[in-house]
Parts: structure tokens; C-alpha cells; sequence
């Protein structure tokens, strides 16, 4: 028997009036995009900002005033002068702030007169405890000292040869970051976010739905009907497909007109790197859903496959390049890190589709790999 598209619609207009009647599935899909993207795009912020910070200023020069005005008004930290060691020592031992900050006597005068040993004049301790704080915090200071240096050798010119010189007689650093130039940690998490709920919302509602077909025993009509494999999964991805793809048009209006992240790239591009990813997606659900048979289990396989892979291998919380190599081999297996990477890239910078090719093709590989074997495991049903 040949695939019909007549029957393949048919089964899609069932999909579809089924999803009318399940408010549930409506709720699930209209609401679940807005509440994660709002509420995480929000909440998760991975920029250190009014870390407190313990100051002992044994210099007491308007030079080292002039310094702390420049860290506080950096926003990255909050001082709290202390006017003893035993003060700061009492302060850190009860956990009040993260790091204590010494300027040693002889800082002013060490910087006026351009001596190179002003740097070691700053000391900061720091709470290891939290590794990645206490690494924050120290980048962050040196950026504070350099623009610090500028600001005093825009106030003394006369010192190591001008502004454009440091008072410590080194060459300045000048910085520029490209794509993201405010280094703003939002821009970096929203994209990648879409990856994460679009990929786990599409497999979750064709596990979920067709699994429940399976417990009501509706399934076993359908695979009795003259219906082919091929024909039932068409019918049922094309419904969801439009569902999760509005889902991704929410998202996108979320990202650019909310959470105001520049869309660089092409629209174009995108547009069909989220229809191979949401179809790819959609037929590891119709598999998961043949495979367990039953919604709880259906559940417990997308969150496994779904959810964990886009928080572990996809770059989205630990960069893939610092994992073992084995496991950066191993990420090429999920859609979610391929299509990350083309939202990040679309997103933030305006890059050729041609330098994402591969990225493409892997999710591309990945959806028609999913579509072969729903296809299969529903004629393993059909043909006992």
C-alpha cells in the first residue's frame, strides 16, 4: 500500500481536534514558554554585582580615596571600610563579605611618582570557598585597576608620558568585545533558553499525548485502520509542529522585544534551524511514547533525554571545550548542542549560514535519524 496524503491528513485533523478538547496540552504549551523564559531570563544572571567587600585603607591619601571612589562605582563591589586588623579579622571570620581588601601605606605616593611597584600595593583576600567568586572577583579588580591607572594618568599627564601611558610606566590594555559588548550575561543565557524549553516542550507532548493514546487503547484502533506507519507519524507531528513552532515565534518576541537582545543573523536561517530542530525533537517524543507505552514512564524518558542532555551537553551551563575529550565527542550526539550554537551565533552576531553548516546538518542528521525510527517502531507494531 502506497502513503497516502489523504490519510495522513485525516490522522492530522484527528491530532488536531484532540488537541482542542485537551486544555491541558493547551495550557501546557501557551503558558509553559512565557512562565520559564520570564521567570529564568530574569532570575538567571551570571554577572557578579555588589559582591561586599571589607576595606582597611592604611594609606589614607586622596590617591587611594580617588581609587575606592572608582572600584565603588564600578557596581561590582560594596565597601565597608574596617579601621583595624583585628577589625577585618573579626569581620571575616563571621562570613560578613567574601574578601577583604588591603592598600598598603606608600600607594599615593607610589603612584604619583609612576613607581612600577604600585600594583603590589593592593592586596585582596579572598573566600575560596567559592572558587568561582573569588576568580570573578580578582578578574574584575584588575579591570577596576586599569581604569583606575587611566583615570590617573588623565589627572597627572605629566607622569610616565602622557594619558596614554599607566602610572606604573606599562603600556595600557585596551579591551573591545565583540557581539556582546556589555558583556551583558542575559543576551548570553535568552537564546539559549529557546533550546532548552522549545526541545524539551516538543518531546514532551508527543510522549506524553501518544502515550496516553496507548493507556485508552485508542492506539491499537488507529494501527488497525489501513493507516500506515509512515502516514500516522506525518498526521501527528504536523499539529504539534505548528503548536511548538508558535511557541518559538513567543520566545523570539520575548528575546528581542522584552529582554531587548539584538537579532543579528538571518531570520531566514533561524526560522529553519528551529523547524529541523522542533521535528527532530517532536520524533524522539513519538519514540519515546512507542517505546514506554505509558505517560509516567513517558515523563520519566523525556526529562532523561530531554531535559538533562540540554543543561549538561550542550554548553548552555558547562562550556563543552573544558570537558574531557571524550565528552566533547559525546555532545555531537544531541540536537540541543548543535542548535545552541546556532542561536547564540544568529542571535548576537550576524555570521554566513555557511559557517554554521555543520551545526545544521547535525540537527538535520538527528531529526531524520528520530523520523526513520518512529516510523519503524510504529510498522514493529502494524507487522508483529
Amino acid at each position: 500500500m502506497n502513503f497516502s496524503w489523504r490519510r495522513a491528513r485525516s490522522v492530522a485533523l484527528k491530532e488536531y481536534k484532540h488537541i482542542l478538547r485537551d486544555p491541558f496540552t493547551l495550557a501546557v504549551t501557551l503558558i509553559l514558554p512565557l512562565v520559564f523564559v520570564g521567570m529564568f531570563g530574569f532570575v538567571i544572571d551570571l554577572d557578579y554585582k555588589h559582591m561586599r567587600v571589607y576595606v582597611r585603607d592604611n594609606d589614607q591619601t586622596s590617591v587611594s580615596r580617588r581609587f575606592l571612589q572608582e572600584m565603588a562605582s564600578s557596581g561590582y563591589f560594596d565597601l565597608t571600610p574596617v579601621h583595624s586588623p583585628a577589625e577585618a579579622d573579626q569581620a571575616l571570620e563571621k562570613n560578613g563579605s567574601p574578601a577583604l581588601l588591603i592598600i598598603k601605606r606608600g600607594f599615593g605616593r607610589n603612584v604619583r611618582s609612576g613607581n612600577p611597584e604600585t600594583p603590589g600595593q593592593i592586596q585582596l583576600l579572598a573566600d575560596g570557598t567559592d572558587n568561582v567568586q573569588a576568580s570573578i572577583m580578582g578578574t574584575y579588580l584588575q579591570g577596576v585597576i586599569q581604569k583606575a591607572n587611566a583615570v590617573f594618568a588623565r589627572d597627572n599627564p605629566e607622569l610616565s608620558g602622557g594619558a596614554e601611558r599607566a602610572p606604573n610606566g606599562g603600556d595600557q590594555i585596551r579591551s573591545r568585545f565583540l557581539f556582546n559588548p556589555e558583556l551583558n550575561s542575559r543576551w548570553f543565557i535568552v537564546p539559549a533558553l529557546s533550546t532548552i524549553i522549545i526541545g524539551f516542550l516538543a518531546i514532551v507532548l508527543t510522549a506524553l499525548t501518544v502515550a496516553k493514546e496507548w493507556e485508552n487503547g485508542s492506539m491499537e484502533l488507529l494501527l488497525s485502520t489501513p493507516v500506515r506507519p509512515a502516514e500516522i507519524v506525518l498526521g501527528k507531528l504536523v499539529p504539534y509542529f505548528l503548536l511548538t513552532f508558535f511557541d518559538v515565534l513567543v520566545v523570539f518576541v520575548l528575546a528581542v522585544y522584552v529582554f531587548r537582545i539584538p537579532f543579528l543573523g538571518s531570520f531566514l536561517f533561524y526560522m529553519a534551524a528551529c523547524w529541523v530542530y522542533i521535528t527532530g525533537a517532536l520524533a524522539l517524543g513519538l519514540v519515546i511514547s512507542v517505546v514506554t507505552r505509558q505517560q509516567q514512564a513517558a515523563i520519566q524518558f523525556a526529562f532523561a533525554v530531554g531535559l538533562l542532555p540540554s543543561f549538561i551537553f550542550s554548553g548552555f551551563i558547562f562550556p563543552i571545550e573544558n570537558m574531557p575529550a571524550f565528552f566533547q565527542y559525546f555532545t555531537a550526539l544531541f540536537p540541543q548542542r548543535w542548535f545552541l550554537l546556532i542561536s547564540r551565533t544568529v542571535f548576537l552576531s550576524d555570521a554566513a549560514p555557511m559557517t554554521l553548516a555543520t551545526a545544521f546538518g547535525a540537527i538535520g542528521l538527528f531529526a531524520a535519524a528520530m523520523i526513520l525510527l518512529a516510523v519503524h517502531k510504529f510498522k514493529t507494531d502494524v507487522e508483529p
